[in-house]
């Protein structure tokens, strides 16, 4: 346990360093993670190998590939709003074409605040609501539905805007008495007559979408309801630079529980589970996310069948059909779902679908993240500010971490006890490398010395200190969140570099303090510490 070992283990060490730097790296310009390859691989093999590409038993053109397809206009909106949302929905398939979240605004750009705007003579600029859904030339971004399975209403069809009324019902979820407002829109299609209505409550970024479908043809017909999203594959305007976050769709099932599906792989065969009872899909992106649901406490399963498509170059969908009743000649039948748009709340999220929460993807530390939020989020309930929330939380993960902090500056101090003694031996046996390598080995033995375990303490913490890095990253309720004096906006970088430099500050003088060991593997350590 010599020198020689020291240094492979450093070079070790530094080549996982250099490894990890990598797959980060690999991340951030939207090539898969090493660590998350083989598992998504697995999986898609398991699923192709059992499930094969799903097809609705429907006139040829009236698949999902086909209601994925046309042109999405937005040039006829009405207008719904509640005190969260303000929703375009054109008549031109009852689309919602725009969706503007009152209470969410546009992050400043760091090169315009604080210290960087006052070296560069930048001015910030106004900082308007987070709009996700929109129709622009250069990006589209809409929540589509419709009929399959005949000559039906779908979203290419031109809808006829019936009104909007307001009512008032007891919210089960905020406890409280709600006004919902309703968009109802009408279209008929081959003798098949669709109302489609919005249901938007105040409180509320979900909103109830009811397909209520009446036959006036004298055959029986069996119609499927398709939910779909559909987006260009660029990345959200303003993201930062700093950190890779993902940007892309998602499915739900139970079997298969969460799989994100990127933009670069959605094509002609499915990587993803098909056919469900159940389940959501959803477009993620940092903080904010849309999804299509299934009502909460819906009693009867419902057949889903879930798809991905590629429209045309950068432009993508995600939906799921579902079945709905055969339909007698003048019957009627009726689907809701839930559609949801705006911020990665997780105590919302929950409440509307299992697993939706799921969205807020710390990815292989989810097992430690979720814990920390949890813990998090009760501290921010007790001091009421987040700012203060992460410092308490910050203090109890150390607390939790000292016995193994403690173990490792144990064994450090002990190395640091026999620095002479390794020196004298090792100007005992000179160029006796195997002799100096034994004769250390039974010193370690003597004194109950394990020369990497001020190391060992040190990679314990790691995925933790990870985790609590991902939890502030994802968690949503820290933007525009202030903290103290300076700090307005705790998702932002500190704009006057205060904090980084007392960082730098209380680090520099750390290193003053202690002194710099002998012993190379205890000089790494130390170091890391």
């Amino acid at each position: 346990m010599g020198s020689d070992f020291q240094r492979t283990l450093l070079w070790v060490v530094l080549a996982a360093t250099c490894f990890m730097l990598w797959d980060n790296w690999q991340v951030y310009n939207g090539k898969p993670s090493f660590f998350q390859t083989t598992a998504v691989e697995q999986t898609a093999q398991q699923q192709n190998a059992k499930n094969e590409p799903a097809q609705v038993n429907e006139p040829a053109g009236s698949g999902a590939a086909a209601v994925a397809t046309g042109m999405i206009q937005a040039d006829h909106p009405v207008k719904l709003e509640n005190d969260l949302l303000k929703l375009n929905i054109d008549e031109q398939g009852a689309v919602v074409t725009r969706a503007e979240l009152i209470k969410e605004r546009q992050e400043a750009d760091w090169t315009e605040v604080g210290l960087a705007g006052m070296i560069l003579g930048k001015t910030p600029k106004e900082l308007k609501n987070i709009v996700l859904f929109n129709v622009t030339p250069k990006h589209v971004y809409v929540a589509q539905s419709g009929l399959i399975g005949g000559n039906f209403p779908n979203h290419k069809t031109r809808f006829k805007y019936l009104g909007t009324t307001q009512s008032k019902k007891q919210d089960a979820e905020l406890g409280r008495e709600v006004t919902v407002h309703t968009a109802v829109f009408e279209a008929t299609e081959g003798m098949v007559t669709v109302r489609k209505s919005y249901e938007l409550a105040d409180g509320h970024y979900g909103m109830t979408v009811r397909h209520e479908v009446t036959n006036g043809s004298s055959a029986e017909i069996s119609p499927s309801v398709y939910y779909q999203l559909t987006r260009d594959g660029g990345k959200p305007e303003g993201e930062s630079s700093f950190y890779y976050t993902y940007t892309g769709p998602a499915i739900y099932t139970d079997e298969d529980k969460f799989q994100k599906i990127k933009f670069d792989d959605i094509g002609d065969k499915p990587n993803h589970q098909v056919k469900a009872d159940n389940g959501w899909i959803a477009l993620i992106q940092h903080y904010f996310v849309s999804a299509w649901a299934d009502v909460r406490g819906q009693k009867q399963a419902r057949q889903h069948e879930f798809y991905t498509n590629k429209l045309a170059d950068d432009l993508y969908a995600v939906g799921s059909i579902v079945r709905m009743d055969k339909i007698q000649p003048q019957g009627k039948a009726a689907s809701e779902a839930v559609l949801y748009v705006g911020p990665q709340n997780q105590q919302r999220l929950a409440y509307i679908a299992e697993g939706l929460d799921l969205v807020v993807d710390y990815g292989w530390l989810t097992m430690l993240a979720k814990p920390i939020y949890s813990l998090l989020n009760f501290l921010h309930g007790i001091c009421g500010n987040w700012g203060w929330a992460i410092v308490l939380l910050t203090c109890i993960v150390k607390a939790i971490l000292y016995p193994v902090s403690a173990a490792g500056y144990k064994s450090m101090a002990r190395m640091k006890e026999v620095t002479p003694r390794m020196k004298a031996l090792q100007e005992q046996y000179g160029n006796d490398k195997q002799r100096y390598q034994q004769a250390l080995m039974e010193l370690y033995k003597k004194e109950k010395i394990n020369p990497v375990g001020g190391c060992l303490p040190i990679a314990l913490q790691i995925p933790v200190f990870l985790a609590l890095y991902w939890v502030l990253l994802a968690s949503v309720e820290l933007r525009g969140s202030e903290w103290i004096l300076w700090v307005q906006d705790l998702a932002t970088p500190d704009p006057w570099f205060i904090l980084p430099a007392v960082m730098m500050a209380t680090m520099f003088l750390q290193m003053k303090l202690n002194p710099t060991p002998t012993d190379p593997m205890q000089r790494f350590c130390s170091s890391g510490t």
